[in-house]
């Protein structure tokens, strides 16, 4: 490119219009991907982009699930760095650990109390995040 010369232009045509200059422009209908077919190019269904209250919601979704799993990971680190326990901030994780895995104490019964509260609030951390990002997942393609 000697010159400030293009290239010559090989790719496809442009698309067809009309010659009328009162009549709008029509674009060749398209009916590869997108809103036609329902599929990306990359063959993934087509996202529902006209209401975005479902990506808001499903954000919210995948947001709690993310923090329940947080505060019962954190439940678990503190335990077994054993951390002071009369302190506010573990007792406030603490609480919020016992509360979220209520559910799912006392299913696994290990002799050793490192093992005990590891299982019994990781299973509800993994649950959590499995279904919470699930849903939200099914969430955004609605």
């Amino acid at each position: 490119m000697h010159g400030g010369q293009r290239p010559a232009y090989d790719g496809p045509p442009p698309p067809a219009y009309r010659q009328d200059p009162d009549v709008p422009y029509e674009p060749v209908p398209h009916t590869g991907y997108g809103q036609n077919s329902g599929f990306t190019p990359s063959g993934r269904p087509v996202r529902n982009r006209s209401g975005r209250g479902a990506d808001r919601f499903a954000l919210i979704v995948h947001t709690l699930a993310d923090i329940a799993a947080v505060f019962l990971g954190l439940w678990i680190l503190l335990y077994l760095l054993d951390a002071n326990q009369s302190n506010v901030f573990v007792d406030f994780v603490h609480g919020m650990a016992d509360w979220l895995s209520g559910w799912s104490q006392d299913i696994f019964t290990m002799d050793t109390e490192g093992l005990r509260v590891f299982f019994n609030n990781a299973l509800p951390a993994v649950i959590y995040l499995v279904v919470g990002h699930g849903a939200a997942a099914w969430i955004r393609r609605l």
